[in-house]
């Protein structure tokens, strides 16, 4: 019997990413991701995997963010009984992103209750804080580099992938066959991240392809991020900064800190990080010095940087404050969180700005403000658009088009097959393309729940 591997997520879109594979009867998830963006994308959420749970062996995953990982509660609630096995930086992120998540869910449902705007009654969080909490203990930490078996005689090896901390490349090795599994990969020449290791030998390759289509521009995030705060403190307005709460809003505050040293920005220019992960997940960067590129003293920086605003009372105190002043606060995308908030009282003003840290996916509400949109719907009603809208091209923790390339590049073999995932359409088929007519390979865009052989 040979091994196969079904796309449940991460196919035809760059969120959701589940990765199947099936041999003799055993079953592994690779990463257990939430699907965001459009609504027919999250609705997925909501539907059964076409495997039953309990029939999943183990789980494996690749990084923390919740596209990769924010499923796993579901998964346990709904009787997955099998171990979940990271690298320590995943674990140790997991246990603040997955309770938050939770406890976002029961907060939007709550605010859907209190103010009719679910179809359903009562409106229901897909999973809890303590459903979050009770998955945790599931969660097994390994070292990089160190060969496990999550099933007898199936043996897997991390690898670092830069991107954020802990994220892994994961090498499987089953039956005979190699399969890589890139995971979101890093760029060589992030601001706090190490570059990805070299990837090793593989049958099989998976791999992402966030901006399989694009470059990244020359300019880094200090140079872009400077320009756009000097004119926000000329006119006292207030930045209302969308960050994802891992990664992100670490760069972000990396390049303030940056600025404020080079006189580029005034010292005192108020920044405040409201988002309890974010605050949690800078902390973390002191507690794992070498799997990134700070010192101790730039690490511990990052949280003398910002104002750290954890409870709701803080974070509601913000409304009245008036500027010049930058409020980072998660999501990344505007999907959800304490910045919809933010969003909603700034977004009218037109000596405020709107800073976009990045990609924004297909349906989202950065999407819509990266499109100019004159309004976006905020807890069921349209908020005017008249801050000034900036998207950072940037400050992006994913490789791009040529990167990513260049990665496949350093394989010390030429794979039977790659299967381009974790990207939109457009994205994985250009990647797609330049993998068979620049590296002479075998490449495919899988469809989402499409099964192949590995």
């Amino acid at each position: 019997m040979g091994v196969n591997i079904t796309f449940l997520g991460g196919a035809d879109t760059v969120t959701g990413s589940k990765y199947l594979v099936r041999h003799a009867g055993r079953s592994l998830l690779i990463d257990c991701g939430l699907f965001q963006g459009y609504k027919q994308l999250r609705l997925r959420n909501w539907s059964p995997l076409p495997i039953a749970p309990d029939a999943v062996d183990a789980v494996v995953l690749t990084h923390a963010h919740l596209d990769h990982s924010g499923y796993l509660p579901l998964l346990i609630k709904e009787g997955f009984s099998g171990k979940v096995y990271a690298s320590s930086g995943t674990q140790a992120l997991c246990k603040i992103l997955l309770p938050d998540s939770g406890h976002i869910q029961e907060e939007d449902a709550a605010f859907a209750n209190r103010h009719g705007l679910s179809k359903h009654t009562p409106a229901l969080p897909l999973y809890t804080r303590q459903d979050a909490l009770d998955c945790l203990p599931r969660i097994k930490s390994v070292n990089m580099g160190k060969a496990f078996t999550p099933l007898p005689g199936w043996r897997v090896t991390f690898s670092s992938a830069g991107h954020i901390l802990g994220a892994s490349s994961v090498l499987l090795e089953v039956a005979g066959r190699r399969i890589l599994f890139s995971g979101d990969l890093g760029r060589p020449d992030d601001s706090i991240m190490m570059p990805p290791d070299k990837p090793p030998a593989a049958d099989t390759v998976l791999i992402e392809s966030t901006y399989g289509d694009r470059q990244h521009p020359i300019d880094n995030l200090v140079s872009e991020l400077g320009p756009a705060l000097h004119r926000l403190a000329a006119r006292g307005g207030v930045a209302v900064v969308p960050v994802f709460a891992v990664g992100r809003a670490q760069a972000v505050l990396h390049a303030i800190a940056q600025l404020k040293a080079r006189g580029e920005v005034q010292h005192a220019l108020p920044v405040f990080l409201d988002s309890p992960m974010a605050v949690h997940t800078t902390h973390l960067f002191e507690k794992h010095l070498g799997e990134h590129r700070l010192n101790a003293h730039d690490a511990h920086a990052l949280t003398n940087t910002a104002t750290m605003i954890t409870s709701t009372d803080e974070s509601k105190a913000l409304a009245a404050r008036h500027g010049p002043m930058v409020i980072l606060s998660a999501s990344g995308m505007a999907t959800g969180g304490r910045v919809l908030h933010h969003l909603e009282h700034r977004a009218g003003n037109h000596r405020n700005m709107i800073i976009l840290t990045g990609y924004q996916a297909p349906g989202t509400r950065g999407e819509k403000l990266a499109s100019g949109a004159k309004t976006v719907r905020i807890h069921g009603h349209d908020v005017a658009v008249n801050a000034e809208v900036v998207q950072l091209q940037s400050a992006s923790a994913h490789a791009d088009a040529g990167q990513l390339l260049q990665w496949l590049r350093n394989m010390p073999n030429r794979p039977e097959q790659v299967y381009v995932v974790h990207g939109e359409r457009p994205a994985s088929d250009a990647l797609r393309n330049r993998i068979e007519h620049e590296l002479g390979w075998r490449a495919l865009v899988p469809e989402h729940g499409s099964t192949w052989p590995s």
